[in-house]
């Protein structure tokens, strides 16, 4: 049974590719009439840029808990708040993150790697939509994933994975290529314990294969393009999945098991509307008749 205010989340590592599952998202929204409100997940971070490196300068026993990927580098107590409260009154307290490709929030005046003020949602949306790391974390404390109604998990081959994170980090945040791997390395017990598990949670994975190699990810190299990807679509419910129409509309496309979909990685847009649309229907299709 859909709630009156639904919450769809895409969960994922850095540089896993969530940002392209979220414009997909967007397109469907407007398309259907959908008024979504968009909540970042790294605007749940615990410290600003200038925070980290003053903890790491000052207290560097804390290093193993400074990590994205760790509860305690981030605000668990305040997006399990948020996620309650629009499930009861489809609003909350959200605020936004400043990376350095936010150039109209940076024009504002905004400092990259510092948050805006805490703000209310805008009244009136049809659901919340999450894209970030924890929204499917489950721990002793926290339970995020028990109130997501649509969980999404972006999970591309983990070398691939570094690959999109070196290129993105460099290119369009200047990070050296020593800083971003020395970063990947760094949080590698956190992805294990607080990432990693959340994909046996989801309702739907994506995950990217390349067909190039990408044995040495830390060695600086050209993402593999959609065109050199496959896309791997594993379904929780494969009952709740009409395959004959997904095969038919989706040229390129086979099972290679009885709840895995494969598809060529251009056609990942069109399979996450195809697949999510009538999902996302279901969810509203409650409320819009109340």
């Amino acid at each position: 049974m859909s709630r009156e205010y639904p919450i769809v989340a895409v969960t994922g590592s850095s540089g896993a590719g969530t940002t392209t599952a979220r414009r997909a998202f967007e397109r469907m929204f407007l398309r259907e009439g959908v008024n979504a409100a968009y909540v970042d997940g790294d605007a749940f971070h615990r410290y600003t840029r200038d925070d980290l490196a003053r903890i790491r300068r000052e207290e560097p026993e804390r290093e193993a808990q400074l990590s994205h990927f760790h509860v305690e580098a981030n605000l668990i107590n305040r997006l399990e708040a948020l996620f309650v409260e629009y499930n009861l009154r489809g609003t909350g307290d959200f605020r936004r993150y400043i990376h350095a490709e936010d150039k109209r929030l940076i024009e504002e005046g905004h400092r990259v790697g510092t948050f805006t003020e805490w703000q209310r949602l805008p009244a009136g949306t049809d659901l919340l939509f999450y894209e970030g790391l924890h929204g499917g974390l489950v721990t002793d404390e926290y339970n995020i994933a028990r109130h997501v109604d649509l969980l999404v998990g972006i999970a591309p081959t983990v070398n691939l994975e570094w690959i999109q994170k070196i290129d993105r980090d460099i290119n369009m945040r200047g990070y050296s290529h020593e800083a971003v791997v020395d970063t990947i390395l760094g949080r590698m017990q956190d992805y294990v314990r607080f990432i990693q598990p959340q994909f046996s949670r989801t309702h739907i994975n994506f995950q990217r294969v390349p067909t190039v190699d990408t044995t040495n990810p830390f060695e600086q190299q050209a993402v593999p393009t959609d065109a050199e990807s496959f896309v791997v679509i594993r379904f929780r419910d494969r009952m709740q999945i009409d395959f004959p129409y997904l095969l038919a509309m989706i040229e390129g496309s086979f099972i290679s098991r009885p709840h895995t979909l494969v598809v060529p990685g251009a056609k990942m847009p069109l399979a996450i509307e195809l697949i999510l649309a009538p999902k996302i229907e279901a969810l509203l299709s409650q409320r819009r008749f109340r």
